[in-house]
């Protein structure tokens, strides 16, 4: 018995405000009479019985004590708990209902379960919180766990109790701020809440599950019961060579997709493709393209569809605007079963403030900073995460490990990295905090990204990470050991912007800005870079890649053409965001299919078929993807040919790989009779022209490709003499004599 009289204790029992209820309500030892008592709160009962579970014929009357439904009892000489249930009659039922009473039910978590969860060192977390079905004393329900440390009372609430509080309310374990309570009779399918009273007595908005597997669809809100653990993998193959495929000398070339917006069904209101429909659908065209992998945009549910999925509410949950976990689950299986790897993009640097998210979670601050100079994020009106509270670090590493092993995923693109690394990112002076040297640097993001990454790669090897990371942080994609943040990859926003300021102009003022082209070669080799072309760089007023090529139609697809000839041979591996493929005219629109029927019109045709044609050579070819990270793998042949815009260079692979000679004109002047050096003699084939007629070119070119003469050039022995068409990429390999 807790320090106050029986009366009050009931009292706030009956209005919801015991923070203690295991300690009152259930079966207990009557001290005087050493019998057995039991007390049940049954909101608008006007009997309770309490029925032996295993002796039903044993039935004991239990006296109201509290006309809002509190009654309790004694079990006449019965000295020993037993097994029971509770026969309920109230003015809605004819006949009485027989229930389990949920507090009569012992705790199900285990000492290294508190102690790790209370160290945030637990990582299998998500096996614990949250809500998962399970058998407690050979009854079925549902377990539930949820932190907050703050709160005075947390209660389960959903249709099955009607959405009082007052009926479910949780036991707390003080030390680790954790409550707990097995619901029998709940099932998979089951929508719930948690409704959270404040230290000060008011209630908080009705909370999400932090970790819930799946959501209501928006705007409706509540969690849903749901396992993620029964769908039947047939990825063996795939997951056994998965580590090989996404080494650093690996081909790597990514399609980015939106769900919502890469194909539609128009006949039935414009719907969205399930996540079977995907699989279908959308599967066989990538792998047609010729991608390695796939990278979604976030698909863990989010309340606003125009967030795209960067404003997460429940980071454990597929969102349900596609289908269900399980449904999610064959899709990725269905990925691996294609040869096709699958990359998430996950968002551990904000979070939204919707009132049932986790902003002001149980009263306090609790995932997010208290300050706001630290905890809000004023570009985006969001939350920021406090990296530096181990439950919080401990979240969010188990999100990522939870998305490795449920669902196969197969890489994580971290989004916003350098939000999360500067203090005073988005801020002005005055509204940032320094750390405790007076820098910018946010210590406890570095660290948490740091131990992010030593945790995926050691518990998961073949996973990889990507950063999109705008800015020259040093060490991204390098080993925490040698002082980096341990990812894999790095987005190399600086090429991408480099590179299309210098495509927009016209090519009569491209020799002004000709640097722009070969600055990022300056430090290629400083991380372990990713060429992107991402959803980024069409939205926000930006236009589409095509509608930013000067010129006229022609000019305009024959720039297009001739850039992602030069992407796809410069070093660092591939992402282009789904439409650029198809030379699709307009800004993307998040609430629209894209415009495949651009595809009836022969020069959208031949941009998707070079690219598939890109995606095959930069596969087949290894000098054009085994040193993308490594300075060996490029050499400049020409650079300065400002006034021709004229751009040229060498890709070598490892071991006997022939060499590559790539060749670019960005101006609509053919240059005929043009010598380059080459590295051996033998004949340079022409595996790839951008202007062939195929792709919508004028289709000049050198016809199968030409023979190096023993005359040195640009620094090379050899040399060849080709002609290079008007805004084209030319790409070249050697067939040596004796191959």
């Amino acid at each position: 018995m807790v320090d106050v009289t029986f009366q009050e204790a009931v009292r706030t029992v009956v209005d919801g405000s015991h923070s203690d209820p295991f300690s009152i309500l259930g079966m207990h030892r009557n001290p005087e009479t050493e019998t057995m008592e039991v007390r049940a709160f049954v909101p608008g009962a006007t009997a309770v019985t309490v029925v032996d579970a295993r002796e039903p014929e044993l039935e004991y009357a239990l006296q109201r004590y509290d006309l809002d439904g509190f009654f309790c009892g004694p079990m006449a000489d019965r000295k020993e708990s037993f097994p029971y249930r509770l026969k309920i009659s109230d003015p809605y039922s004819e006949e009485p209902r027989v229930e389990e009473d949920p507090y009569r039910f012992p705790s199900l978590l285990g000492e290294m379960d508190l102690h790790l969860l209370g160290e945030g060192q637990h990582w299998r977390s998500y096996e614990k919180m949250g809500a998962h079905p399970r058998v407690c004393e050979g009854v079925s329900g549902v377990s539930f766990l949820v932190w907050a440390p703050n709160a005075l009372r947390v209660s389960v609430v959903g249709d099955f109790n009607h959405w009082d509080g007052r009926a479910h309310v949780m036991r707390l374990w003080h030390d680790n701020g954790l409550w707990e309570m097995f619901i029998p009779g709940l099932k998979e399918g089951d929508a719930y809440m948690f409704e959270i009273k404040h230290r000060d007595g008011y209630l908080l908005p009705l909370k999400a599950d932090p970790y819930a597997f799946r959501a209501q669809l928006p705007p409706n809100t509540a969690s849903i019961v749901s396992r993620v653990d029964r769908f039947h993998w047939s990825d063996e193959t795939w997951m056994a060579e998965r580590g090989e495929k996404q080494r650093i000398d690996s081909p790597l070339s990514i399609y980015e997709v939106h769900l919502g917006a890469w194909k539609r069904v128009p006949e039935e209101h414009d719907r969205f493709l399930t996540y079977l429909e995907l699989a279908e659908q959308l599967i066989p065209y990538v792998v047609d393209m010729g991608f390695t992998h796939m990278e979604l945009m976030p698909i863990s549910e989010f309340p606003f569809y125009g967030s795209w999925g960067y404003q997460p509410i429940g980071l454990f949950a597929t969102t349900s605007r596609y289908g269900t976990p399980e449904q999610f689950q064959h899709f990725v299986n269905a990925c691996h079963q294609a040869g096709l790897g699958v990359i998430l993009d996950w968002v551990p640097g904000h979070f939204p403030s919707d009132g049932h998210g986790l902003g002001n979670f149980d009263g306090t601050c609790l995932y997010e900073h208290e300050d706001p100079r630290k905890g809000f994020h004023p570009e985006w009106n969001t939350l920021i995460y406090n990296y530096g509270r181990n439950e919080v670090s401990n979240f969010l590493i188990n999100n990522a490990l939870f998305w490795c092993e449920r669902f196969h995923i197969d890489g994580l693109r971290v989004d916003a990295v350098a939000s999360m690394l500067y203090l005073n990112y988005a801020r002005e002076d005055g509204e940032w905090v320094p750390n405790e040297y007076g820098e910018n640097k946010n210590l406890d993001a570095v660290a948490f990204l740091r131990r992010f990454n030593e945790v995926l790669h050691e518990r998961f090897p073949g996973v990889m990470t990507l950063a999109e990371e705008s800015t020259a942080w040093p060490g991204v994609s390098r080993p925490v050991s040698q002082g980096g943040l341990g990812f894999d990859f790095k987005w190399n926003l600086g090429w991408m912007h480099d590179t299309l300021t210098y495509m927009k102009h016209d090519p009569i003022y491209r020799k002004y800005h000709h640097d722009k082209m070969s600055f990022g070669m300056m430090y290629a080799f400083s991380e372990n870079f990713v060429l992107s072309l991402s959803h980024d760089e069409v939205v926000h007023l930006k236009g589409s890649l095509l509608a930013r090529m000067p010129g006229d139609t022609w000019q305009q697809f024959a720039n297009l053409r001739a850039y992602y000839g030069h992407m796809w041979t410069f070093p660092g591996k591939k992402l282009l965001f789904m439409g650029g493929e198809i030379a699709q005219g307009r800004e993307w629109n998040h609430d629209a299919s894209l415009d495949w029927h651009l595809l009836e019109i022969d020069w959208h045709q031949g941009i998707q078929a070079l690219i598939r044609d890109l995606n095959r050579l930069y596969k087949e070819m290894p000098a054009l993807h085994q040193l993308d990270c490594e300075p060996g793998g490029f050499g400049w042949v020409k650079v300065d040919n400002r006034e021709e815009s004229i751009f040229a260079y060498l890709r070598h692979g490892l071991h006997d790989a022939p060499p590559v000679l790539v060749v670019s004109n960005f101006t609509p002047v053919p240059r005929e009779d043009w010598r380059f050096g080459v590295p051996e003699p033998g004949f340079y084939a022409e595996r790839l022209n951008t202007d062939w007629e195929r792709y919508g070119g004028g289709n000049i070119g050198n016809g199968e490709g030409v023979d190096a003469e023993e005359r040195e050039w640009d620094a090379q022995p050899h040399s060849i003499v080709m002609t290079v068409p008007p805004l084209s990429t030319l790409i070249l390999e050697l067939k040596r004599h004796w191959d």
